[in-house]
Order: C-alpha cells, then structure tokens, then sequence
C-alpha cells in the first residue's frame, strides 16, 4: 500500500556476504526504472562505482570457455557484462534448461535457434546460463552474447580474447542491429577490447560463431 503513495520506490540488492550492493528504481514517476547505481561496502560506509563494467567483469585476462563479454545499456550507461554458459550431456531423461539472472524463455528461443540456424545438437544437453556479477539482464542485445557462450561451452572453444559481443537474434538466425551501438562500441574498447562481433560485422549466427570461435 505505502508503495502506491510514493512518488519512487528504491532497492538495494546483493548478497548479504557480498562487497557490491545495487540501488535500483522500481518505480519512479520522474525518470527511468531502468538506471542503476553500484556501490562498494567500506569500513566508512558505502561508496559509489565510478566505473561498473570492471566489477561485473572480474580481472580474469583469459577466459574459458563458456564466458563472453556482453556490451549492454543499463539505464542510460553502457555497462559490460560477463554471460556464462555451461554444457553437458543430460545424465537424467529430460535435459535441463536453467537461466540466472536472464529471461527464461528467451534462453529457450535462442538454443532453438542454434539448434536449428547453425546446427549444434543441443537436444540431449543440459544447458545453464548466467550473468555473472548478480545484474539482471533482459535486453535483446544481449542475445548473440549468450548464444556465443552456450556455444563455446558447447565446443569447448573459448571466445577469442579482448572480444565483446552484442546483437538481438530473429528467428531466422539473422543477427539484428540494436540502439545506442557506438556506446556500446566505445565503452568496451575504452576497456581495452578490440574485437566487437555486432551487428556491423556478422550477419547471422553462424557467421558470429566463426568470428568469436574461430
């Protein structure tokens, strides 16, 4: 009820054990909901992260197999984000199809698409699939990102280093431009990464596996 007389309703989230804590708007009648703040936990309070790409990313130089930098707009700001994916054969009858912090049924569309768009045999596979860090993630951009990481764990191939991807998938298999791109492009090489496999570059999901997979 006291949510219904209030103008904007804020939450912090995060692991109770963790460093990082989240300020996020679930309802403001002056601006987005979209927008995010990140915070650090210090012995003096909390303080604010200039620069979120770097938390939600880690300080790994090489990553596994399984793992893609995603460029996403968070809000108003580009942020990178680390999508991870794990594969492996069903061990118990039905395969399992588990998404952390992304939308389940989009995960679904996106292995029917490789499934049938670029031929990965993901019938008889468990699949999981998460944004590391605890930021949810439910824009179309980051769809090629997640389809990169389930197929790098599929292979067992890791993405090419300093890579970022982003890129909504269709149906067809046809890799789809998506806004704010040059932000996207510009944040992840002010972060050092030189290879961006988008919309630009790749026109559909076959063409991206090969540039992200080799």
């Amino acid at each position: 009820l006291l949510e219904h007389l209030v103008d904007t309703v804020l939450y912090f989230e995060g692991e109770l054990s963790g460093e990082y804590r989240i300020l996020r708007a679930y309802k403001n009648r002056f601006g987005s909901i979209d927008e995010i703040c990140v915070f650090s936990m210090h012995d003096t309070g909390l303080h604010e992260v200039a620069n979120p790409s770097e938390i939600f990313l880690g300080s790994r130089s090489q990553r596994p197999s399984g793992s893609c930098v995603v460029a996403c707009i968070v809000g108003s700001r580009p942020v990178l984000i680390e999508v991870q994916a794990l594969v492996g054969e069903a061990s118990y009858g039905t395969p399992r199809r588990l998404a952390n912090n992304l939308d389940q049924q989009r995960l679904a569309m996106i292995l029917a698409v490789l499934e049938r768009r670029a031929g990965l045999a993901l019938g008889t596979h468990d699949v999981y699939a998460s944004v590391a860090g605890g930021l949810r993630i439910n824009e179309p951009a980051a769809d090629l990102g997640i389809a990169l990481a389930v197929a790098s764990s599929f292979r067992n191939v890791a993405i090419a280093p300093h890579t970022v991807v982003f890129g909504e998938l269709g149906l067809s298999g046809e890799v789809r431009r998506v806004s704010a791109s040059d932000r996207r492009e510009a944040e992840a090489r002010k972060l050092g990464y030189t290879q961006i496999v988008s919309p630009a570059n790749v026109g559909d999901i076959e063409s991206a596996i090969r540039a992200a997979l080799g």
